[in-house]
């Protein structure tokens, strides 16, 4: 008489947890990169409406903002949404951040504004310390 075999052996269990440990070690960095990335996504939208602030300044003006309450951009930390963000400074239209997401993306991310006739166009530029994998391309 044939025995049925019930549930599974040691081996085939041993290799589930195997597959399981390999699929973590692959999933886990990429997933704390994306929340990096995701929190730093945070900063960029919060500079998108200062960005705005020094655009509309200067079409009005005909001139880039001196500083920061020349565009009217408070710098505050009570006033900043993003948690990200540990100091603002406008220096003649050029908005520069601190950063800190989580002590991984830690630094300055500079947008500089470039007259391009009765508009501006911008570019982002980093410090070293924020590595290139957590920023937008506009910044890399």
């Amino acid at each position: 008489m044939k025995r049925v075999q019930q549930g599974f052996t040691l081996i085939e269990l041993m290799i589930v947890v195997a597959i399981i440990g390999i699929l973590a070690a692959v999933a886990l960095p990429a997933y704390q990169d994306y929340t990096v990335r995701a929190k730093l996504a945070e900063v960029i939208t919060q500079a998108g409406a200062h960005r705005g602030s020094v655009t509309e300044y200067y079409q009005s003006q005909n001139a880039l903002p001196a500083d920061a309450d020349a565009a009217g951009i408070e710098t505050t930390l009570a006033d900043i949404t993003s948690s990200y963000i540990t100091a603002i400074v406008v220096a003649n239209g050029v908005i520069t951040y601190t950063v800190d997401v989580d002590g991984k993306a830690t630094g300055a991310l500079v947008y500089t504004p470039t007259v391009a006739g009765n508009s501006l166009s911008w570019g982002c530029t980093t410090g070293t310390t924020i590595q290139p994998k957590y920023l937008p391309a506009i910044c890399r």
